[in-house]
């Protein structure tokens, strides 16, 4: 079993940044890779940016160049640091982690872009 637990959304203003968080407990050793998902009101969750155990990357369109994925192994933490934020990107955010035992989900955290 793997657990997580996402922090640091909240609200921001267009354009600004927010870094959120999700550290990963249990069977962390079984994780291949981690990744960002969200899902706004009346859509469908999608992927957002996913890391690899070797550090490889990857990011939907709509996102990149604007936000990082990055994971501390040592803190068993993956980081989505977001700026210039668009209305566009308001929605719940959540942590996924695959890994040989499955797919996990953390609860998600609420990120709202408005002024």
């Amino acid at each position: 079993q793997v657990q997580l637990v996402e922090s640091g959304g909240g609200l921001v203003q267009p354009g600004g940044s927010l870094i959120l968080s999700c550290v990963a407990s249990g069977s962390i050793n079984s994780i291949y890779s981690m990744g960002w998902y969200r899902q706004a009101p009346g859509q469908l969750r999608e992927l957002v940016a996913f890391i690899t155990s070797g550090g490889s990357t990857n990011y939907v369109d709509s996102v990149k160049g604007r936000f990082t994925i990055s994971r501390d192994n040592a803190k068993n933490t993956v980081y989505l640091q977001m700026n210039s934020l668009k209305s566009e990107d308001a929605a719940v955010y959540y942590c996924n982690a695959e890994s040989s035992k499955g797919y996990y989900w953390g609860k998600g955290t609420l990120v709202t872009v408005s002024s």
